[in-house]
């Protein structure tokens, strides 16, 4: 394996991490940004970033600036849309009742409030049905289908869900019922029992939509339903929704689903923030309100502050609350289901940190060569595991598997780091047979286990690991964009900086360098949190802020640090605390000098 050069000469930060150029060194991106930053007027810095990003100097308002006019395809691109639309609008002619079934989390929750509210705008009313993640699972099942075809349903259409659910959706159609299925994860050749399979992910779709979250697909098949609708005379002498009023929930659905935040994402999500602005969806307005949120909304507080709070219900509580909280259009009952799932939020905040505390106590126990860290315990909510386990990635440096065991069979769920491709890995156990089921993507991975192969996974799954290494140590890294001067640490470029956003999976925040600063104050604030003052060769004073640096190694490091010169890496942003107009560096990592 070719080592890239490392970043300032940091082989070992204070947090063990190798720092590295998160897009290298091109002397041709060098000449596109310095273009850029001369003809909009630009710091240079800025130029390089939006350059970094491949983006042309012909693309850079369209890339500044996306919108849906531009870049909305047509929705019968994909494969069987035009089967998917015929049935729907047949449903709605014939006064079929239709239902929807979507996945518990952010992304088909969202999906099916996009789906529900527009059916509702044209006066269909369609049932909702949302799967116990413990006791039913993802994803569709037989009886699930089963029960909604006694209640009068005609058609399912399944969101985010149903691409590889074979079994249930051929026990429908025996039944009788017609399944559509709109979804965006990874298919397999064979397609499920369905009147239409929506998904660009299929094997033979180009894979020009392949970024989109489900609910970004399903916003499409509302766009072409209406528009064939409209075509066939249905909005005669009646209003036609607008579906720009959807574009919240699309945004909060894409940025929750960590999907790349590219092309027509980009623009979901920036049209969607400002829709959000405007406080028309009263669950959202209610969520807000009870989180605190009384800011313009950004990507964070999608999906560090909503996300958590409607993905509690599938995780702790009631699975449909997430979906019935975005489709309400009563204040009261609004405000009641917004109050209910922050109850679930901070249950399940609770509940993770007593599995976190177990989890990590069996993780330091284990060898620190091992190149994986697999832990398991008896009466771990199954809701929490995957969370559990990115904190267990982030504190140990290594692809972490965390498992819920009950009666003899364990519920799993993984996260890795960069360089090691965990679902692949989880999928050939699964072909060894290891496990009951599995499958995932080089960053995440879920599976079922029985207890008694424990042993012989984690052994596969070191082996597996240190064979993709090529026998080479694991060695965790830091992706940094560029150095910045404390002089340079300007609001000025902190807010210029937020125009290449909107930040997120594929399109990271610039994270900079403060190199060769020293030291001048340094104090505990909060609760483990570490605040710091930086100055610079040119005297200049930057402030920064470590969140909940104290619990690991980076809080420890800085608070000794004081006097001495340090490299510290961190992204820059405003700081208008008490009406300030100010900038401090959020800092993820810092290291010695020389």
């Amino acid at each position: 394996m070719t080592a890239v050069k490392s970043f300032l000469g940091v082989e070992r930060s204070f947090t063990g991490k190798r720092w590295v150029p998160r897009h290298g060194t091109n002397p041709e991106t060098e000449r596109i940004g310095l273009a850029i930053a001369q003809r909009f007027g630009f710091p240079e810095l800025v130029g390089r970033l939006i350059a970094a990003r491949q983006i042309g100097l012909d693309e850079v308002e369209s890339y500044l600036d996306p919108t849906l006019k531009s870049l909305m395809p047509d929705p019968g691109m994909l494969q069987d849309m035009t089967a998917c639309i015929a049935r729907l609008e047949r449903a709605i002619r014939d006064g079929e009742r239709i239902a929807v079934f979507s996945d518990y989390d952010v992304d088909g929750a969202t999906s099916a409030a996009i789906l529900i509210r527009y059916l509702r705008w044209i006066g269909v009313d369609p049932l909702l049905y949302v799967p116990d993640r413990v006791s039913e699972g993802y994803g569709p099942n037989t009886p699930a289908l089963l029960k909604l075809k006694e209640q009068g349903a005609k058609l399912i259409v399944t969101l985010d869900c149903g691409v590889t659910a074979y079994e249930p959706l051929s026990a429908a159609a025996a039944a009788g019922l017609d399944v559509v299925v709109v979804d965006h994860h990874m298919a397999e050749p064979e397609l499920p029992k369905a009147v239409a399979v929506v998904n660009p992910n299929r094997i033979d779709e180009d894979g020009t939509l392949g970024h989109l979250a489900a609910c970004g697909v399903t916003f499409l098949v509302t766009v072409a339903l209406n528009r064939a609708l409209r075509e066939n005379g249905y909005f005669s002498g009646k209003r036609e929704p607008n579906l720009l009023h959807l574009l919240d929930l699309v945004a909060l659905g894409t940025v929750c689903d960590v999907v790349p935040l590219k092309g027509l994402n980009r623009a979901f999500v920036i049209q969607g923030l400002k829709v959000m602005a405007q406080r028309g969806n009263k669950g959202i307005v209610a969520l807000s309100d009870v989180a605190g949120v009384d800011a313009r909304p950004e990507p964070y507080h999608l999906g560090y502050v909503l996300g958590p709070r409607v993905n509690a219900g599938g995780r702790i509580g009631q699975s449909d609350l997430g979906a019935r909280l975005l489709l309400t259009d009563s204040e009261a009952e609004a405000s009641s289901l917004a109050a209910e799932l922050e109850r679930f939020n901070a249950e399940r905040r609770e509940v993770e940190a007593n599995v976190l505390a177990e989890a990590e106590a069996l993780a330091a126990d284990q060898p620190e060569e091992l190149p994986a860290v697999v832990v398991a315990g008896e009466g771990w909510h199954p809701g929490v595991i995957g969370i559990v386990a990115g904190r267990l990635k982030e504190r140990f440096n290594r692809p972490a598997c965390v498992i819920a065991l009950e009666n003899g069979i364990g519920k799993g769920s993984g996260r890795s780091v960069p360089g090691v491709s965990l679902g692949p890995a989880v999928i050939a156990a699964h072909q060894a047979g290891l496990l009951l089921a599995g499958g995932g993507h080089a960053m995440a991975a879920g599976f079922t286990i029985e207890a008694d192969k424990l042993d012989a996974f984690r052994g596969f799954l070191g082996e597996r690991i240190h064979s993709e290494l090529e026998g080479e140590p694991l060695v965790p890294t830091l992706s940094v964009d560029a150095p910045l001067a404390a002089g340079g640490a300007s609001r000025e470029l902190a807010d210029t900086i937020q125009k290449v956003g909107p930040f997120g999976a594929g399109n990271s925040e610039p994270r900079f360098v403060l190199s060769d600063v020293r030291v001048v104050d340094v104090r505990e604030v909060g609760t483990g949190h570490v605040r710091c003052f930086f100055a610079g060769a040119d005297g200049k004073k930057v402030k920064g802020i470590a969140f909940r640096a104290l619990e690991g190694d980076l809080g420890p490091a800085l608070m000794k640090s004081s006097g001495r010169p340090i490299h510290v890496a961190g992204h820059l942003r405003p700081d208008d605390w008490n009406g300030r107009s100010d900038v401090q560096i959020l800092i993820d990592d810092a290291a010695e000098v020389g």
